[in-house]
């Protein structure tokens, strides 16, 4: 069995599928982009294994996540959503999900996308850390802390400069697999 990152349950298949296809590969499609920021903004309080579960459901409740979509989002779709247990029925989350659509659609109107705005935080590369067990794992970082601050100066709701270090992470804008994670050398080498 390959090394992988002290963090993992591998107990949970779908959780070691995500470490090993998608966690800290470097995203620079915007409707991904927006799915991982909305995610997360979901996760805050829990665990990220509970919204991964959910992932599918989020898909589907939330149009693809596609900004443009979720942003014409009125009261009665969400309450609409609100009555969805396959989402995390929590009505702040939910109305910061459209609220932020709202907020993307301006970021990529100012920047050209999505992509240019957030990858400027880390220089257009990813920042790759150096980590070897559990308690080396940072939660935020200044480049998280100034993105954060960026994004509520914009309006965004439901961020926070963890949230942001998260979706840092899983965006690949940070690589935090560590030292001896198979993963870890598969995304340096661009695999």
């Amino acid at each position: 069995m390959p090394k992988r990152c002290p963090w993992l349950d591998l107990d949970k298949p779908d959780y070691i599928a995500y470490h090993d296809a998608e966690w800290g590969v470097p995203i620079h499609d915007d409707r991904t982009l927006f799915e991982c920021l909305s995610l997360e903004s979901a996760q805050a309080g829990l665990s990220w294994y509970t919204v991964l579960r959910k992932r599918q459901n989020y898909r589907k409740a939330f149009a693809q996540f596609d900004p443009a979509k979720v942003a014409r989002f009125t009261d009665a779709k969400i309450e609409k959503l609100l009555q969805n247990p396959g989402i995390i029925r929590n009505r702040l989350k939910v109305h910061a999900a459209v609220n932020n659509a709202r907020r993307f659609l301006e970021v990529q109107d100012k920047f050209g996308s999505f992509d240019a705005y957030s990858w400027r935080f880390v220089e257009g590369a990813p920042i790759v850390n150096e980590l070897r067990t559990l308690a080396d794992y940072p939660t935020t970082s200044p480049e998280s802390d100034a993105m954060n601050k960026d994004l509520k100066k914009r309006g965004f709701k439901f961020v926070g400069s963890t949230i942001i270090y998260a979706h840092m992470q899983a965006c690949g804008m940070v690589n935090d697999h560590a030292l001896d994670c198979f993963r870890r050398r598969e995304i340096l080498a661009g695999d």
